[in-house]
């Protein structure tokens, strides 16, 4: 299914992976594990904010998803199920066919 996982990192500590020259590999190894359709990056609250999109196989993956960046980063995540035009093509034609 795909998903979008928001990553709201902790300012302090994203602020001490910067200076440690960590951050660019917690990342680097998240979208290594995540392997994301699309990742964006901004800030959201005042906070880093990561936005990527990636295809979830089975809910057991989110404790190997999530961990690192609450370990590292202290970050806030939220989790949502999307759909890219096609899936909402698709969902649309099946709902006005009754499918």
């Amino acid at each position: 299914m795909r998903m979008l996982l928001k990553v709201q990192m902790d300012t302090p500590a994203s602020n001490e992976a910067i200076k440690q020259g960590t951050l660019q590999k917690i990342v680097e190894e998240a979208m290594s594990a995540l392997k994301p359709e699309a990742a964006y990056f901004g800030a959201e609250d005042g906070c880093r904010t990561a936005y990527i999109f990636f295809d979830l196989a089975d809910a057991s993956q989110l404790p190997k998803f999530s961990e690192p960046f609450f370990l590292q980063l202290g970050a806030k995540l939220s989790y949502r199920p999307v759909m890219n035009r096609e899936d909402l093509a698709k969902g649309l034609s099946a709902l006005m066919t009754g499918g």
